[in-house]
């Protein structure tokens, strides 16, 4: 016997279902560029990345997990989010604050059920990935510019780590991956203020305190520093050629000298979206030590 729906639940059903997936892309998107891409290309150079099923695999685990960081980090943030992004789902009235909060605790579920899919190794990383999340949002972490850059150590190693157990050949992270993920750790950092110079309006009328706002010149002078720096000993210690060297020192002055010279908070966007190139790019060179294809 086939069964058969009436045509309005089919359309209601799927209505309903683009509502919830438009729900979900507004949730994630505005991180796109600062987690799901940089962890990709982190992961697959190295991994370095098996199989194109490997790559899939990958990125849904990465993104559920971003979506997982984004409903916490969101889902007590309406205020803030109604000054810099009102487009986001809660200020937009697309959820509300316990829905979210239901989400919250669902997805970090979804995540470690995901992950155990994988292995007992796999559950570790989204265990961490939920406990910074708690830190940050939680217990106020997020507050003061330590603190939440601690939670962004936590984070995006975390990330890496299961990201990369995923794509590679088995779970085993050799020394390049782990040398790889440790330095990660340490220039996010002293680099992921980056993010904050654009918030700044709106972290202050939430009264917290960022690294821009608690040292609003030397910031800009550190982060300018950091990039440099971070572009000259990524250089060596990948052992890159002098052509790649060049590039990646020109890329990295030049996102420096952006948030040292454009202080707008337009300004402030674009030298974050450039940041995030520059971030990718260097996730790009663990791969050199793999396969030695940029020593020219």
């Amino acid at each position: 016997m086939q069964l058969t729906y009436p045509h309005h639940i089919l359309k209601h059903a799927t209505i309903q279902l683009r509502y919830h997936a438009h729900t979900a892309i507004l949730l994630t998107i505005a991180d796109l560029k600062t987690i799901f891409f940089p962890i990709s290309v982190f992961a697959c150079a190295t991994a370095p990345l098996h199989s194109v099923s490997r790559l899939f695999m990958g990125l849904a685990w990465i993104w559920i997990h971003q979506l997982m960081c984004n409903i916490s980090n969101q889902a007590r943030g309406a205020a803030e989010d109604a000054l810099n992004k009102p487009w986001r789902p809660l200020p937009a009235g697309r959820i509300t604050e316990r829905q979210a909060l239901a989400l919250r605790w669902g997805s970090a579920a979804l995540c470690i059920a995901w992950s155990a899919m994988y292995g007992a190794d796999l559950v570790l990383p989204s265990l961490g990935l939920f406990l910074t999340t708690v830190l940050y949002d939680d217990l106020g972490f997020a507050r003061h510019y330590i603190g939440k850059n601690l939670c962004n150590i936590g984070g995006y190693t975390t990330f890496e780590i299961g990201a990369t157990k995923i794509m590679g050949f088995n779970s085993r992270m050799d020394h390049i991956a782990v040398a790889a993920v440790c330095i990660s750790g340490f220039l996010i950092f002293t680099t992921i203020q980056a993010q904050d110079f654009a918030d700044v309006e709106g972290d202050k009328a939430l009264h917290r305190v960022t690294f821009p706002i608690y040292a609003p010149e030397f910031s800009r002078v550190a982060t300018l520093a950091a990039i440099v720096g971070w572009s000259l000993f990524l250089s060596w210690f990948w052992d890159i050629g002098r052509a790649y060297s060049f590039g990646l020192i020109a890329l990295g002055a030049f996102v420096g000298l952006r948030y040292y010279l454009q202080r707008t908070t337009a300004e402030d966007r674009l030298s974050f979206l450039f940041y995030n190139i520059w971030l990718m790019t260097v996730h790009i060179l663990p791969f050199n030590a793999r396969t030695g294809f940029m020593r020219l």
